[in-house]
């Protein structure tokens, strides 16, 4: 008998709900993202509204409306049909061992239990072999430019997936040091039969998986699921887009068999003869080599549970005027979920799937949601993966933007501020000068003001790459989603035109788009944002 199961032939005959599951079919899921016609009510199976004592939603806590879609589709992973196109192997090696002794997930982009397609994909394959299934977190002392701030927002989140795991019989480690380093002996001395990733464009990330796949024993097989885009990166498009208008259509031809419920990953049956100890969290922190200068909010709290119940708060206050006032730094209607979807402690697609639900009352503002969250993020995946070298650099614009940048290179600038003056919000500015101040202090800037913020950074330094530069430090320094596909496509977007066409041309932004004061004094109230931030700054 063969003593090997094949990652990609897992099938057998439990196998009986696809992912558009039989108890929670949703076979609108493309044309109710795109059309203009009222919904029809979703069944109480399908809507996760139902509850065994026949209560309606209103009366059912939006953390329960969500496990219970996931119960809705069934008990365990073992039991859905997994798609397999969310899957790719990266080692010549296919195989699991049946005589291993348990499937490791290496955690890494995507750091939650629950609405994880890498963690129920381990899941399956360690059910499939009757062994223990091992979650792992392989923390480094410092990474580019996180700091505390970045780090206990992590680290807290990561505190409750422990706690989480244990509960499922599923061992939680910490390991401290690269993946290359630290899982090849994890491997070796549990007998691992194979390792499970997440996906990341970026080019850290990225070299740390090629390092593991280098490191691990020929024979452990290493496979990666993209659990952080709806559409996994690689089927969306096989090449950089252009923008928006030409990935929008190929990402809704696929959503139907993507955009489904989540199975839940549910009570491991193997457990290990011996769990690990509880991590100290506090020694973990002290570990650290970060900077400790810029401290951690206090808006956000970290976690699944947190990320959802401002999940919650935005579907029943904010997305009514999402659409009419997102553009509006004084009006709260954004979501405010970026943090959570950063570090991966939420799903972007179980966001999808309740901001879907309340689209009889917001229709306008689901439609836009929608668009931001797939689209826009998924765009901006696509070209920090395929254009890996240089996403965050003039390099990687288009011919035109880096043609027209070069020619103004050397236009007069009517103010010069170095970074440390931008950084301590000291310029002529009151508007940018206000916006810096909420981005160090809060650990976000309104999505509206990035851009002007880049823009005028492209304005007051002395070439495009110099600005390119400062507005990567200075978001990935202070911002919670620093060091994000999105960041660097934000500011490659405003100082590069990355994803825009040109447009008139002008002094130093030549034919990048361009965006001034009075442009914002039309859109918004600027004395009322620069009041609400003038003076504030991070207390040391």
């Amino acid at each position: 008998m063969c003593n090997h199961a094949r990652i990609l032939k897992m099938s057998t005959k439990k196998d009986v709900l696809p992912e558009t599951s039989k108890k929670g079919s949703d076979k609108r899921s493309a044309e109710s993202l795109t059309d203009t016609k009222p919904v029809k009510k979703l069944k109480k199976s399908e809507s996760g509204d139902r509850k065994p004592d026949g209560h309606s939603s209103e009366s059912i806590d939006f953390l329960e409306r969500i496990s219970i879609c996931r119960t809705d589709v069934c008990e365990s992973i073992d039991k859905f049909k997994f798609n397999k196109k969310r899957v790719r192997v990266l080692t010549k090696q296919e195989d699991f061992s049946e005589s291993s002794n348990g499937v490791v997930y290496w955690m890494s982009r995507d750091q939650r239990v629950q609405d994880n397609w890498a963690l129920l994909y381990a899941q399956r394959l360690a059910l499939k072999l009757e062994a223990p299934l091992h979650v792992c977190f392989c923390l480094v002392p410092a990474f580019l430019e996180a700091n505390i701030r970045h780090f206990g927002f992590m680290l807290k989140g990561l505190a409750g997936i422990e706690k989480e795991c244990r509960e499922l019989g599923i061992p939680f480690h910490l390991l401290q040091g690269q993946a290359k380093t630290v899982l090849p002996q994890f491997v070796k001395d549990n007998n691992i039969g194979g390792v499970v990733t997440d996906f990341s464009p970026l080019r850290v990330p990225t070299q740390w998986v090629q390092d593991l796949k280098d490191a691990l024993p020929k024979d452990v097989p290493l496979c990666q699921v993209d659990a952080h885009n709806i559409v996994p990166c690689w089927e969306a498009s096989d090449k950089q887009e252009y923008g928006a208008r030409t990935i929008r259509t190929k990402i809704h031809k696929q959503l139907p068999s993507y955009l489904t419920e989540f199975p839940p990953v549910s009570k491991h049956l193997h457990v290990p003869h011996k769990m690990p100890k509880e991590t100290d969290w506090l020694a973990v922190e002290a570990s650290l080599s970060c900077d400790r200068s810029v401290p951690e909010v206090t808006w956000a709290e970290p976690g699944t549970d947190a990320g959802h119940r401002m999940l919650e708060s935005f579907c029943e206050k904010r997305l009514k005027i999402f659409a009419s006032s997102r553009n509006d730094p004084n009006k709260e209607a954004l979501s405010n979920l970026s943090p959570w979807i950063h570090f991966g402690q939420v799903s972007v697609q179980r966001c999808i799937l309740m901001v879907k639900k309340y689209r009889s009352r917001a229709q306008e503002g689901t439609e836009a949601f929608i668009e931001e969250a797939i689209i826009r993020r998924e765009l901006a995946d696509n070209f920090c993966f395929y254009n890996h070298d240089n996403y965050d650099s003039i390099k990687g614009a288009y011919p035109w933007a880096q043609e027209t940048l070069k020619i103004h290179s050397k236009d007069k600038r009517t103010h010069l501020y170095s970074r440390e003056k931008l950084e301590g919000a000291k310029t002529h500015d009151d508007l940018w000068n206000a916006a810096q101040n909420q981005l160090a202090v809060e650990g976000k800037m309104h999505g509206f003001l990035r851009m002007y913020w880049a823009k005028k950074i492209l304005e007051w330094t002395d070439s495009p790459e110099t600005a390119l530069r400062d507005a990567i430090y200075l978001n990935d320094k202070y911002s919670l989603d620093g060091r994000d596909p999105n960041g660097y496509v934000g500011c490659m977007w405003s100082i590069a035109g990355i994803h825009d066409q040109g447009w008139g041309e002008r002094d130093i932004f030549g034919k990048i788009r361009f965006m001034n004061y009075k442009g914002c004094l039309r859109k918004f109230d600027v004395p009322r944002f620069v009041a609400r931030y003038k003076g504030k700054s991070i207390k040391k």
